[in-house]
């Protein structure tokens, strides 16, 4: 299996989409925010820095993500692909992404983008605040996440036009839906 980037809004259900490719194909995962999550959890330095960024609503620095990135990468099995899930955010990161993969041999694989109306993003946003008691969704700070996704990250959707890995799934009301159409084009990739 390839790589997969999984692209998307806050909410969009990259974590979602994520879990249920994993156990579908086996494949490597990596959450850039489960893992910034754990080190705020743990009360690394990295995530008290981590932490200052998030509570504003702002993007981690490119070079902080990306050293994680590299070591979670070099941490999991090899041959069964990865899914990066919430990374990258940026065009610079996607360069470096690119740039990390081929020095070891690797390519970025697919991307696959979540398109979900915001009216949609934004309930499932505060639910899932409700859920799992995520302080960081509320509504004031997801405004200011979904400004950060439509300036910075939104962008990067041409930057993998470009690339020609760009993959896009348009939410249509139903999760399984969703997820039978991302699998039907996977299942191509073999």
């Amino acid at each position: 299996m390839k790589n997969i980037i999984i692209f998307g809004a806050p909410g969009s259900g990259k974590g979602t989409y994520s879990d249920e490719i994993v156990e579908k194909y086996g494949m490597g995962h990596i959450s850039t925010g489960d893992v910034l999550r754990a080190e705020i959890k743990n009360g690394t330095e990295l995530g008290k820095t981590a932490k200052g960024y998030i509570d504003n609503g702002q993007l981690i620095p490119d070079e902080l993500m990306i050293d994680i990135l590299a070591k979670t990468y070099d941490s999991l099995p090899a041959g069964k692909g990865v899914i990066f899930d919430g990374f990258p955010r940026t065009i610079a990161q996607a360069e470096a992404l690119k740039q990390m993969l081929a020095e070891r041999k690797h390519d970025m694989g697919v991307m696959i983008e979540l398109v979900v109306d915001e009216d949609t993003l934004m309930k499932r946003l505060l639910n899932r605040a409700i859920e799992q008691g995520r302080a960081d969704d509320n509504e004031e700070t997801i405004k200011k996440r979904f400004a950060v996704y439509h300036n910075q990250t939104e962008p990067l959707a041409a930057w993998f036009q470009k690339e020609g890995i760009r993959h896009t799934f348009t939410w249509e009301g139903s999760k399984e839906q969703m997820l039978a159409n991302i699998f039907a084009f996977l299942d191509t990739l073999k």
